[in-house]
């Protein structure tokens, strides 16, 4: 669960020159995938052939995917884009199985990184809702005495901190390695225990800094405040409430991913072999990326959430109040960014890596939505940006 604050809001860790980390970006190389490229019509006196050609030639979301498995090498490419009117179109490309050759099943599950954030601050804010958290209370109100470290005190960290990443610190997947990642189960604690061997990246309130132990620790105060584990209060709250059928917090132990899915693919190091990724462990993502969903259930529940179906109307002011991540117009709330679009406005959502999936989209203030999902993460600059110029046009259209 990298973040990038240029172009694309990663959700896996930075990584350091020491060695290479579980949680940084894989590779997109081609791998001799399927592509699905447009053929030019034949020469013809038939005055109607044009249009037709043009007609049966893919659409500009189509085209996205399709450069996406034939110049950046993804193994597959998935979309789901849904209009003014709630009509969706989904979208694949590629193949969903490298050692098969398997279809891509349209609007197939993939794990959803860092959109899990999303989910846990819309948790926390329905608690404020109630309540039963202050945004602006410390973290010391709700876990006394357990943040504390170098440069680290937890009654100088607010629970917005945790939320806007403005808290100051540090980050623990830079310190796991893809064995751990794929193999280990890590209760939260253990990772926030990691974090705080480390000292604070800056001091709370001051700067903007990606960071999965904000939401480790949101996820923490959330089961000490209503004394059930998180993925029920999220699956209570949020999933049943909008109906997302096909969206899942992983049960401890469960690396397998349910139902139709494309296998995710993961390089590391850079330079690596290709690896299946698609079993492993996502508990050391836990609150902060464990979710596993598709296209079009993140498309209704971003288009709930800004719809306020899912918090007060003073939550959610609360959670589009945005500070600037990154110099590419990113701006961040409470577990939800803004991003503006060529074609003039913003689109609100986050996006998430994980090893085997980059996902990106939101939804717009008109009521547009779309998500792209990709089945390796790009490490490639173009390939990042064709992923979020897949959204672009989508939502532009």
């Amino acid at each position: 669960m990298r973040v990038r604050t240029g172009q694309n809001l990663r959700s896996s860790t930075r990584r350091d020159g020491r060695r290479r980390r579980g949680w940084s970006a894989a590779a997109a190389v081609a791998v001799g995938v399927m592509t699905l490229g447009v053929l030019a019509p034949p020469a013809t006196a038939d005055p109607a052939a044009p249009a037709a050609a043009a007609a049966a030639r893919p659409d500009a979301v189509q085209r996205a995917l399709n450069t996406l498995v034939r110049d950046d090498g993804m193994p597959a490419a998935l979309a789901s884009v849904q209009d003014r009117d709630g009509r969706t179109r989904t979208y694949t490309a590629g193949v969903g199985d490298l050692a098969t050759g398997a279809k891509v099943p349209r609007d197939g599950r993939v794990r959803i990184g860092s959109n899990t954030k999303a989910f846990t601050a819309v948790v926390v804010l329905q608690l404020v809702g109630e309540g039963k958290i202050d945004l602006d209370a410390s973290v010391d109100t709700y876990l006394p005495g357990l943040v504390r470290g170098k440069g680290i005190d937890g009654s100088r960290i607010t629970v917005r901190h945790l939320l806007q990443h403005t808290s100051g610190l540090p980050e623990y997947g830079i310190h796991l390695d893809d064995t751990e990642i794929r193999n280990r189960y890590f209760e939260p604690r253990e990772l926030l225990d990691l974090a705080l061997e480390h000292p604070a990246d800056a001091e709370p309130g001051k700067t903007w800094g990606y960071s999965n132990t904000n939401y480790v620790l949101a996820g923490l105060i959330v089961q000490k405040v209503t004394g059930r584990p998180l993925a029920e209060e999220m699956d209570r709250r949020v999933i049943q409430r909008v109906g997302l059928r096909h969206t899942y917090f992983p049960a401890p132990g469960e690396m397998t991913v349910r139902g139709p899915h494309p296998r995710g693919y993961h390089r590391s190091p850079a330079d690596g072999p290709l690896r299946d990724f698609t079993e492993m462990d996502p508990s050391a993502g836990w609150a902060a990326g464990q979710l596993i969903s598709t296209n079009s259930d993140l498309n209704r529940f971003f288009t709930a959430l800004l719809a306020g179906r899912l918090l007060p109307a003073a939550q959610l002011a609360e959670m589009r109040t945005t500070v600037p991540a990154g110099t590419s117009g990113l701006r961040y709330g409470l577990g939800l960014t803004s991003r503006p679009l060529p074609c003039g406005g913003v689109y609100w959502g986050h996006g998430g890596d994980i090893a085997g999936y980059e996902t990106r989209g939101g939804v717009t203030e008109d009521g547009r939505a779309a998500n792209v999902a990709v089945t390796s993460i790009p490490t490639d600059e173009t390939a990042a940006r064709h992923v979020s110029d897949a959204v672009s046009r989508a939502l532009c259209g």
